[in-house]
């Protein structure tokens, strides 16, 4: 019993973590923020690039997952490049 609310415990801090950061608990909202941070572009731009590589993934709509495995891997890319 102690773990299971050890493990909600967590799950909600991290949600209220990513809400705080982000404002959204969407991973396509992440992904748009963090590239428009990283490039010091407007999230239009931003939200326009990451349309255009799903489209040409063949993805028109992109759905949580798709958004999450993307950003991962967005978090990848930046923190090979900066070690």
């Amino acid at each position: 019993m102690r773990y299971a609310l050890l493990i909600v415990a967590l799950t909600v801090a991290a949600s209220i973590a990513t809400f705080v950061r982000y404002q959204s608990l969407h991973p396509c909202d992440w992904m748009e923020q963090d590239l428009a941070n990283q490039w010091d572009v407007p999230r239009l731009i931003a939200r326009t690039k990451i349309r255009a590589e799903f489209l040409l993934d063949g993805v028109a709509e992109p759905g949580v997952y798709q958004c999450l495995v993307s950003w991962w891997e967005l978090r990848a890319e930046t923190a090979s490049r900066d070690t």
